[in-house]
Formats: structure tokens, sequence, C-alpha cells
């Protein structure tokens, strides 16, 4: 059945999210409140990167069943898909969810079906939006039915997760949760599992937080692999040739807006019960100035104003993305100390002391650093590089550059989690017992 859908939110999830229902014969009606982004999408253009996104929008709008504008109007169902973002305390900033939640008020009526699909912290749906969509004067899951349905989705593969993955519905009561469900059908092939809206919320941060520690867990084994003189990377690598382990990768810190948020979510609700959550938070939020520790430590020699040339800004590889990424706050303890700075990212279109030519952003600079394992970066001419540069340091935080081609450029190559012991009776003793 043809619905008219309004989502309210046209970022990295609402903008797929919308395509998709009307890709799939819906009408729908985004909004948003940046001009920018209402005039591109209804010329059938988009303004952030993603796979295959941009065809399926055109297909969309070209049809007709996709329009933006910068205010909500009446529709058979509303998505609220705006950011939740971390103030400087630590706390979730609700204000986009309560102003997009008041927002459809005037335009809700009998039958109309509310989804949340921003991440919120547990509570969201029934102590926020429930009380605002009461002011319609509608009974909520009798007149109104809400619910909160969280994405699932990969950055770099968010249509097809879209589709695929499997779907947690979270509804204010049973015939809520099953009216969203049928909506969801429309395009979801994976299964969809049905249960309360605060425990869906829950779901989705501790999804995040699954991960966030797990990475937390390999940055700790990072720094104490260097302490001790061995390598996390090798350990990690035998580890999970364990069955029943799978330890994380280390690296500069954790971006986006998810991992490095959401745990926070519910470390406000019961800060004396998520000790292990608030840790590995911690310990993540600390790899920044640890390798900012580490960049001064060999650098310590160079006389005069010193230049680091950073390969990479984003959050994570070959994508777009630089929310929350530990990349800039890197870069912000470099200003600090006044270093020169290059920065070279082929998946940012602006930034300052950005730079497309990898030679150029090395001229004179005294320590190249690895922050974002890009495709790009793979293969990398280290023979031109190392002669436009003044030092010969290199630094990868991902374990990703080719250390052999950096040693015979006359670079010298420094592994995050690696120490500089070498034990070389042991392993004098293990290539003896060998051979």
């Amino acid at each position: 059945m043809k619905a008219t859908i309004c989502v309210v939110g046209l970022g990295y999830i609402g903008l797929p999210t919308s395509a998709m229902f009307a890709s799939h014969g819906h009408e729908v009606i985004g909004v948003d409140v940046n001009n920018e982004v209402i005039e591109q999408l209804n010329r059938g253009k988009i303004i952030i990167e993603e796979p295959y996104l941009d065809i399926l929008v055109q297909a969309a709008v070209t049809s007709g069943n996709l329009k933006a504008q910068l205010e909500p109007c009446e529709a058979d169902a509303f998505i609220i898909a705006v950011p939740t973002p971390i103030t400087k305390d630590k706390k979730a900033d609700m204000k986009y969810v309560k102003a997009a939640t008041e927002s459809i008020v005037p335009y809700i009526k009998k039958g109309n079906v509310v989804i949340l699909e921003s991440t919120s912290p547990t509570g969201t749906t029934e102590g926020i939006m429930k009380p605002i969509l009461e002011r319609s004067g509608l009974k909520i899951g009798e007149d109104l039915y809400l619910g909160h349905s969280p994405e699932r989705v990969l950055p770099g593969q968010i249509l097809m997760e879209l589709v695929n993955n499997n779907r947690i519905i979270g509804g204010i009561n049973k015939e809520s949760a099953q009216k969203i469900k049928e909506l969801y059908n429309t395009f979801v092939k994976g299964e969809m599992y049905l249960t309360t809206a605060t425990t869906a919320e829950m779901c989705k941060m501790m999804e995040n937080t699954y991960r966030d520690v797990n990475i937390a867990l390999a940055n700790e084994l990072a720094k104490i692999s260097e302490n001790i003189g061995i390598n996390a990377w090798e350990v990690i690598d035998l580890c999970n040739k364990h069955p029943r382990v799978n330890l994380h990768q280390p690296g500069p810190g954790v971006g986006g807006h998810c991992l490095a948020v959401d745990p926070w979510f519910i470390v406000e609700k019961v800060p004396e019960l998520a000790k292990i959550i608030k840790l590995s938070r911690e310990t993540n939020d600390s790899m920044p100035h640890y390798i900012f520790d580490k960049i001064e430590s060999l650098l310590k020699d160079v006389k005069g104003k010193k230049k680091v040339t950073i390969l990479g800004i984003t959050y994570k590889p070959n994508i777009d993305d630089m929310r929350e990424s530990p990349i800039v706050e890197l870069i912000e303890l470099l200003e600090k100390a006044n270093y020169d700075i290059s920065v070279v990212d082929p998946y940012v279109k602006e930034y300052k002391y950005l730079e497309n030519d990898i030679r150029k952003a090395c001229n004179g600079s005294d320590l190249i650093f690895l922050g974002v394992n890009h495709n790009e970066f793979k293969v990398l001419p280290f023979e031109d590089i190392g002669r436009e540069m003044r030092g010969n340091a290199v630094l990868d935080s991902r374990n990703y550059l080719n250390k052999k081609m950096c040693e015979e450029s006359n670079l010298i190559y420094e592994l995050l989690g690696q120490g500089k012991v070498i034990h070389t009776e042991v392993l004098e003793e293990v290539a003896a017992a060998v051979e």
C-alpha cells in the first residue's frame, strides 16, 4: 500500500531511508533545516558521499516520489532522523529530537505512525517524544502509533545494509510496533524483531558500546605492548586464531557519531554502574593525546618549528565523514604546540591545511602520520616523498603502510603498538626449533 512519509532530517541516515522508501513506491517528503540540502535534493543531487546513493536519489526525485522542503506536512507516517550530539560534559543534547517532534505536532492525525530513528538515550521515546505528541490531543498507542527503530548500517554500505540487515522494532505498545514493522516491510529483507521502545534504545547503544569497549581493549594492549617491547598487532593476530576470541584493532582513537557518542548516553543514565563503559570511553578518548606524545618523542631532537603531514582525517577509511574524528583532535593538539601541518585526504573536499598532492604536502615535513587507512594510501611513492621531507619519520597508527618500502627509501617506520625491545635470544631459539 502506497503511503505518504515525512522524514525529518536528511543526513547520513534520513536521506538513504527517504530514497529507499521512495524507490519502493511511497511518496516521501524530506524535511531539513539546511536550505542547501533541500535545493540540491530537489535537483536530484546529494551533498554527502555514499556509494550508489546519488543514483537512487536521482531516480526517486525523477519519479516524483521524493521531494524536499523546509517544513513538515501532513503524512501517513513520520520518521525522525535528526542528530543527537553530545555536549562538552558528555551529556546527550536532545534539542534536535525535541524540535523535530514539536515540528510535526500540527500535522499529525489519527492513524499516523511516528518513528524515531535517531540513536537516543533510554527513555527518549517514552519520556520526551510521547509528552510532546500528546499535545495533539491524540491518544498515543491507540490514535497515534509511536516507536523507535534504530538503524544498523555501515557507512559505505548503507543501502545494502538498510535492506538486508536485521532490524529491531521498539513500540510504545504492541500495536505501535506492529504498525512500524508493516511500514519497514516495504524494503527490509532481514528479520524484524519486536520489542519495547526503551529496549530498542538500549540495544542500539549497546551494539555500539560493545565495539567501543573492544577497541579500548585493543588500544590498551597497544600501550602495554609498547611498554614491554612486543608487537600488539602480532598478539592480536595470534589471539584471533583462537575459535572464541575476536580482538579488535588499535588506532588513534574512535570517531563517528555512534561509537564515540552512544556509550556516554549509557554512562549519563547510570554513572555509578557503567564503570567499564566509562573507562573504555576514556581510554579511546585518550588516544589522540597518546599519538601526540609519540610524535613529540619522535621529533624531540628537531630544532625550530616542526612540520607533520597527516594522511587521512575522516573517522574511518574510504568515506568523507569527519564527525568526532580523533584526527581532528590530534590536529588541535599539534596546533597548540605550534606545529606546521599539512593534510592529505582524497575523500574530504574542504579543510584547513588540505593538500591534494601528497608530495607537496610532505615538502619540508619532519614526520608523516597515517591516521586513516584509505585505499589510496596502500601504495605510496615513498622514494619521492622521502626526497621532499626534511626529516625521515613515518608513524603508522593502522598497521597499513608498507614498512619495507619505507625503509628502502631511508625512512624510519614506527608502528603504534610495537615496542622497541627485541627479544633476540627468544627469536633465535624459535628459529632454531623451526629449522
